[in-house]
């Protein structure tokens, strides 16, 4: 079973490049959309800056399918937000420190090009003391045991992820990124995450490859996303075997 997570503002259905080869491979591709942070049911403030609530969707939907049936070898496989949801259920932990100064205005925050105005959105919606506790949820271990490789494309918020936490990710984590990504830059992101996991591996797909070339209706990243999708599929064939991940 591979798990697939969007990126920000994205939905399910737009990753159907990815599910499609994966289920034509025997796998059971699980997608998802995640609350508030989906352009099928609609934009929420709390569903782009909450970005811990994303690996906790994921293990209610594992724990909804094991009430159902065993669930076998699990991998995980997410783009952009998406990304950083497989590093979360493999054990990278937030530096809530470092939302936190957010919240106070003390460090920067990027815009969103899909919620413009985030911050504004958020503290208008969420009463400050309510703010305050759901930031300090973010620093939580979100990780997932039964979660047993991770496949991260242009991984988002690698800045905001403790050092500490991604030193100590065991399972297998393999990482692409397009060179010409202004979106999720390579260098505090996937780079950081490809420098700081042990068991990572990962490559750029190439110097004009773009962030949103992994969208499911870009024609331009067409070739892009066949190539990773392809890897993906050889990644968790190598990793879901019986015997391999931890």
């Amino acid at each position: 079973m591979v798990l697939i997570s969007h990126g920000t503002g994205g939905s399910a259905g737009q990753m159907g490049w990815l599910a499609e080869p994966l289920a034509a491979a025997g796998f059971l591709a699980v997608s998802v959309d995640h609350h508030g942070n989906n352009f099928v049911d609609g934009y929420l403030p709390q569903g782009f800056a909450f970005e811990w609530e994303r690996p906790r969707d994921l293990s209610f939907v594992l724990d909804a399918l094991a009430a159902e049936q065993p669930l076998g070898m699990v991998g995980t496989a997410g783009f952009s937000s998406g990304g950083y949801t497989g590093a979360a259920l493999a054990g990278a932990r937030i530096d809530s420190g470092a939302l936190q100064a957010i919240l106070d205005g003390r460090a920067p925050v990027p815009e969103l090009p899909e919620f413009p105005g985030l911050l504004d959105a958020l503290t208008q919606s969420v009463p400050g003391e309510r703010l305050a506790q759901a930031f300090a949820q973010a620093g939580r271990d979100y990780s997932d045991a039964r979660v047993r490789a991770a496949f991260l494309i242009c991984p988002a918020i690698g800045e905001l992820i403790t050092e500490e936490s991604l030193r100590a990710v065991e399972c297998p984590v393999e990482i692409r990124w397009g060179d010409a990504d202004t979106i999720t830059p390579p260098k505090g992101n996937a780079l950081r995450y490809l420098g700081l996991i042990p068991a990572a591996g990962g490559r750029s797909v190439g110097v004009d490859v773009e962030h949103y070339h992994f969208l499911g209706d870009n024609a331009d990243g067409t070739e892009a996303r066949r190539q990773v999708a392809g890897e993906v599929v050889d990644f968790f064939r190598a990793q879901l075997r019986a015997g391999h991940g931890k």
